[in-house]
């Protein structure tokens, strides 16, 4: 089911200009498929789908053409710096500010960097959360983090 759901996303993201989440959703529901928002969430971020400006001035998502050209370690760089804002942290948790429509993007290259204190990521549009393993590795994945800036 998964495979045939995410060859439906990539035909409809293609078709159709899809903005959000939830318009992803109601598109797959007219096909048949009826999924969650964590669902489409995975998919997006499995099928490393990205934002890409559209012709009213808005974002929409897109499929890399070349997934291989995108992981190369200077592109991963770039994201990281040309693209977080600023960032916070609580106890064992970051809060991250990104330029509107790329958090996906910076949360997908540090869940690929695979830092050990990280234990995962959630993106908005312009806002991510990063759970970290504990309080004392908080300042571990903020200095890691300014390596890249």
């Amino acid at each position: 089911m998964k495979t045939f759901r995410q060859a439906k996303i990539k035909e409809i993201i293609e078709r159709h200009n899809i903005e959000t989440q939830e318009d992803l959703a109601i598109q797959l529901l007219k096909e048949g498929i009826e999924v969650t928002q964590a669902t489409v969430s995975r998919d997006i971020k499995e099928m490393m789908l990205i934002k890409v400006p559209n012709a009213d001035g808005g974002y929409r998502y897109a499929y890399p053409k070349e997934h291989d050209s995108l992981l190369t370690p200077g592109r991963l760089e770039r994201t990281l710096q040309d693209s977080v804002l600023n960032l916070r942290t609580s106890e064992n948790l970051v809060v991250m500010h990104t330029l509107p429509g790329t958090a996906q993007a910076v949360a997908y290259v540090i869940d690929y960097m695979k830092w050990p204190e990280v234990l995962g990521t959630v993106a908005g549009d312009d806002t991510i959360f990063i759970a970290i393993d504990g309080k004392k590795n908080t300042s571990i994945f903020v200095d890691r983090f300014k390596n890249f800036q």
